[in-house]
C-alpha cells in the first residue's frame, strides 16, 4: 500500500509532529533524562530522587509540601519516593515540632555525601549535552520563562 501525504503538499501544515513544541519538548526531555540517568544509576539515584536532593542540598530541611511545590508533585506521588530514599538511607523523615501535621525531610550523611559526586557529574554533562556554557544559560533563560509564562496562563 503505497503512503499518501494528507495536508499541506510543502509541509507547512501546523499539524505535522515535528512542528508541535509539546513534541519536541518531550523529545529533548526523554533525551536529556538519558544522559542524566547513565550517571545517575552510578550514583544509585533515579532522576526524581535527584531532584529531591537538589532541593535538599540547596536548603534543608523542606517540608513535604514544600518539595512537592517545587517539583510540581502531589503527596501522593512523593511521599512513596521519600519512603524509597528513607530506606536507602539518604533522607529521613521526622514530624515537625512545631506542627505535627507537617513532616519535614532532612538529608542524610550519606545524602550529603552525594553532593560532590553530583557536582562531579554535571561536569560531564555539560560536555555530553551539545551546549556551549552560554548555549546552555541561553536555553535555561529560555525555558524558565516559557514556564512563567505557561503558570501565569494556566493560573497555578
Amino acid at each position: 500500500m503505497e503512503a499518501t501525504r494528507n495536508g499541506d503538499a510543502d509541509g507547512s501544515s501546523r499539524l505535522l509532529l515535528e512542528r508541535q513544541v509539546c513534541f519536541r519538548l518531550y523529545v529533548a526531555s526523554n533525551l536529556v533524562t538519558r544522559l542524566y540517568r547513565q550517571h545517575l544509576d552510578a550514583m544509585g539515584l533515579t532522576y526524581p530522587q535527584y531532584l529531591v536532593m537538589l532541593i535538599l542540598w540547596e536548603v534543608e530541611p523542606q517540608s513535604v509540601g514544600q518539595l512537592g511545590e517545587r517539583l510540581h508533585l502531589d503527596s501522593g506521588t512523593l511521599t512513596p519516593l521519600l519512603k524509597r530514599m528513607e530506606t536507602a538511607g539518604l533522607v529521613q523523615r521526622r514530624r515537625d515540632t512545631a506542627d505535627e501535621r507537617r513532616v519535614l525531610v532532612a538529608l542524610t550523611e550519606t545524602g550529603r555525601a552525594l553532593r560532590g559526586r553530583a557536582d562531579a557529574m554535571l561536569e560531564a554533562l555539560a560536555q555530553e549535552t551539545c551546549l556551549s556554557p552560554g548555549d546552555f544559560d541561553e536555553l535555561g533563560q529560555q525555558l524558565d520563562q516559557y514556564i512563567s509564562d505557561l503558570e501565569e496562563q494556566l493560573g497555578t
